[in-house]
Formats: C-alpha cells, structure tokens, sequence
C-alpha cells in the first residue's frame, strides 16, 4: 500500500478543509500516480473533491456514517470493512490520499510514501504524523521545483517496518 501526500515543512496539509497550495506540477504528479490504481480517502476528503469521485480510478471513502452513500464509490465504515475491501486488489495499486486522520491512522501499513515536501510554513489547521520521525527511510528526491512563487520537491520512502493490512485482526 502506498501513501500519497503534500505537506509543509511541519507537516501541514489543509486548512479549513482545503489543500494549502495549487500546485499544478503536484497534481499532476498526483494524477501520473494514481490514474488507473485506488485510492483510499475519508469524507471530508472525498467531499472537498471538485470532481468526485476521482476518474480512471477505484474511489473507496472511509466514513463512520453508516448512512453515507456516493455513486460510484465503494464506502466502508470501520478499518477492518476496508481491509477487507483492500484485499480484493494488488497492495501496490492502493494510494491512501487523505484526510490526516485516515493518514496517521494507515501510515504505519504503507510500504511507500509519496510525499511532495513544500518549503514553507503557512496557516494551516490539518497535520500529518511527522514522517522522519517515524524513521522512514529516504529513497528519493526530486530536484526542487519552484511554481507560484512556491518551492518543492517530490521525496519517496521507504517504509521498513511495514505493518501488513492483509494480517489484521479485530481487537
């Protein structure tokens, strides 16, 4: 499983339940990524989405309203309902895609992390576990990008320690 992500220098990803920054290069970066694969994402994210669901992709939605219902989406409401649903496809398919509780809470099952690291620091309400913190190991970086007077780069790592959704278990 895969995670797929821009963040801030503290880890910042949203503010008022919107993206920090329009990026076109990390969207598209995005849409190369993602096109044609699944992507995982809370409600709140699947509904601040200007075109939902997602095209050419598998959109599964994690939301403890029993009662929500999208066309075209699988939605599950509980972590083992979406393992479940996760064994269904091949794990390198599957990008977890927001928001930062769905994040922090399957970070530790992603064996890659896709993280487009913005230099800088804003106003933001919504983080992200701190990723070197967590001992992740680099495996790539990408020149430094600048568009919109913004400077980033895209980074991939590498988790050693990957937890195995496949072997979850209810407690």
């Amino acid at each position: 499983m895969n995670l797929i992500v821009a963040v801030t220098k503290d880890y910042a990803i949203g503010n008022n339940n919107n993206l920090l920054f329009n990026l076109p290069k990390d969207l598209e970066f995005f849409k190369q990524k993602t096109t044609n694969k699944v992507v995982v994402m809370g409600k709140k994210t699947f509904l601040s989405l200007p075109r939902k669901p997602l095209p050419n992709r598998i959109n599964i939605v994690l939301s403890n309203n029993d009662n929500f219902f999208y066309e075209n989406v699988i939605v599950v409401h509980s972590i083992k309902q979406l393992f479940e649903e996760l064994k269904k496809y091949n794990s390198n398919d599957v990008f977890i895609c927001g928001g930062a509780s769905v994040y922090n809470l399957l970070m530790d099952y992603c064996e890659n992390l896709y993280v487009t690291e913005i230099d800088k620091i804003v106003e933001a309400d919504t983080y992200i576990n701190n990723i070197e913190k967590k001992g992740y190991l680099l495996q790539d970086c990408s020149k430094v990008y600048k568009q919109n007077n913004i400077s980033f780069c895209f980074k991939k790592y590498k988790n050693q320690n990957v937890k195995k959704f496949r072997d979850y278990k209810d407690i």
